[in-house]
């Protein structure tokens, strides 16, 4: 609905008729509703006897639907009494361009160096061409994966030349990520598959192009693949502690608790960490710094890329551990102090996040129906047992029945992590604890196996267990949950997998490849499951429309 008396730019309108991804939303002289919200509509006519937008905004409120209002910054929205009025409005309109401003909201306000100064300047205009043309967000996402999956191509022919154009087209690559997003911010394109693609690929790019350097240096007899795994779990460890942390502190924030950054007094904005860091963001230079030191995708891939065409392989996986461990420490080492000084419990949702987080098995779900002491957190738990599982496995024999068992004990500290809710300071720590236990026990032993193929077959099994996760923390993200509790338990948990990769690894070890063909067949079975029910998820109608907009480092 929009009053015939409204002045003001079209992309106003826009903002506010054109974004799919809210129930209602409202402007001065302008309300729409989505089908869902049209009996509260209804109802709202009937009431107010009139069917003016700024008129029924109220009675929509009082049915229950809070229309979205959207920030039109300098953009002009009105609707004029009389014709000086009127005259005026239009004067203000005149004075601002509105395609200017349409295109500067195209970019995210929160970046990264790299994205802010080496792309965005010019990727916004690629938005608008795309938009003028028809091109679909979704349509660039793919082409920017094609792109990606192109540059790991040619990094795995193991060439110079090779290495060199790898590098060039996965900054390409970048710049197509950077441009689908504005243009879905630009033409308000959002979709539910283009969250799920959105997601996803980043991932899926930057992990097969550590696979192509991978192979690449294989074919000049550099066996890197140990590297390139742990490259993989490195980022992905440090995006769940990111994930975990946000999303325990996200549903506090929402209640109009603390969250991360500013937050009542009883918040973790209170901290002395928080404290020194608004103090530094007042020195323009140190938020850059400590945007870069975070190493943020524009940062990580432009490292990547001149490093692969520019060195070798090992070299380029080695800094790129050393930056990621550098960038992990930090920001892990912020949150920790962050959450140490926090007064306020976390609420029930913010347990429920971290425990859906947790993926917990069968196994460990057993042993959680026992509470565990209220005096051991559950972080405690969760060390304890990661370190037990990994020190047996790191300083036993390969194919030793004693990981086996460690194994066992990693499953039974961990059903004592999640057996009370976790909604204590440092909680958030457990789901990272987990997945660097599964991840890093499955790398040790297939490093240590030497069983020709082992590792690229662990490789295989991280990245179909990784997607699995990633997914769960979009899922949460949108507000639809975990995914359902059945394909879980069905894929065994991070404490079921760890199981039964210790006892392969001691059933297996000492016959040639038999290892190998069990971590790809497991990695395939992993990958077919939680592939097919995580698309069935994102092309329903449950799933909702979500688009990072936070400026998080990814």
């Amino acid at each position: 609905m929009v009053d015939r008396r409204f002045v003001g730019h079209l992309h106003a309108l826009r903002l506010t008729l054109a974004d799919p991804r809210f129930t209602a939303s409202a402007a001065p002289g302008v309300l729409v509703v989505d089908p869902v919200a049209r009996p509260a509509l209804e109802a709202a006519v009937v009431r107010a006897g009139a069917v003016l937008p700024d008129v029924l905004v109220d009675f929509v409120e009082a049915e229950g639907v809070v229309p979205r209002r959207p920030e039109l910054g300098v953009l002009v929205a009105g609707v004029p009494a009389d014709g000086p009025s009127r005259a005026e409005a239009e004067g203000a309109v005149a004075a601002v361009d509105g395609e200017k401003v349409r295109l500067r909201s195209a970019v995210k306000a929160r970046d990264g160096f790299t994205t802010t100064f080496l792309v965005s300047p010019y990727s916004k205009y690629l938005a608008r061409w795309c938009a003028r043309r028809g091109f679909t967000p979704n349509q660039v996402t793919t082409a920017s994966l094609l792109v990606a999956l192109v540059a790991a191509g040619f990094a795995a022919t193991g060439t110079r030349t090779g290495f060199a154009v790898s590098g060039v087209l996965l900054m390409a690559s970048f710049v197509l990520d950077c441009t689908d997003g504005q243009l879905a911010r630009y033409a308000l394109k959002y979709s539910k598959l283009g969250a799920w693609l959105d997601a996803t690929f980043d991932r899926a790019k930057e992990y097969a192009y550590y696979a192509g350097l991978a192979l690449g240096a294989a074919r000049g007899g550099d066996d890197v693949w140990a590297l390139a795994l742990g490259a993989m779990i490195l980022q992905t460890c440090r995006h769940v502690v990111d994930f975990s942390f946000n999303e325990a502190d996200r549903p506090a924030a929402a209640a109009g608790g603390a969250g991360p950054g500013p937050a009542g007094p009883q918040g973790p904005g209170t901290s002395p960490a928080a404290a020194l860091s608004a103090r530094l963001d007042k020195v323009g230079w140190t938020v850059w710094l400590r945007r870069m030191v975070v190493l943020p995708i524009g940062e990580r891939w432009l490292m990547i890329a001149v490093l692969a065409a520019l060195t070798t392989p090992r070299t380029t996986f080695t800094v790129l551990l050393a930056a990621g461990a550098l960038a992990a420490c930090y920001t892990t080492a912020g949150r920790v102090l962050r959450s140490v000084n926090r007064r306020t419990p976390r609420t029930p949702e913010a347990a429920r996040a971290l425990a859906d987080l947790a993926d917990t098995g069968p196994v460990a779900a057993a042993v959680a129906r026992v509470p565990a002491p209220r005096a051991v957190p559950a972080p405690v738990w969760a060390a304890a047992g990661t370190a037990a599982l990994l020190l047996t496995v790191l300083l036993t024999g390969t194919g030793s029945w004693w990981a086996v068992a460690a194994a066992g004990g990693y499953a039974l500290l961990s059903g004592a992590a999640v057996s009370r809710p976790l909604d204590g300071r440092l909680d958030w720590l457990a789901p990272p604890l987990f997945r660097t236990a599964e991840y890093t026990t499955v790398l040790v032993l297939a490093a240590r196996s030497e069983v020709n193929g082992a590792l690229p077959a662990a490789f295989g099994l991280v990245a179909a267990v990784a997607y699995h996760h990633y997914d769960t923390v979009y899922r949460i993200r949108g507000g639809t949950g975990a995914p359902p509790v059945w394909l879980v338990r069905a894929i065994g948990g991070h404490e079921g997998r760890a199981l039964l990769v210790t006892a392969v690894v001691a059933l297996t070890l000492g016959h040639g490849t038999v290892l190998t063909l069990a971590l790809a067949v497991l990695a395939g079975a992993l990958a077919l499951a939680v592939l097919t029910e995580s698309i069935r998820f994102w092309v329903s109608s449950a799933a909702p429309a979500v688009h990072d907009e936070s400026g998080e480092p990814q």
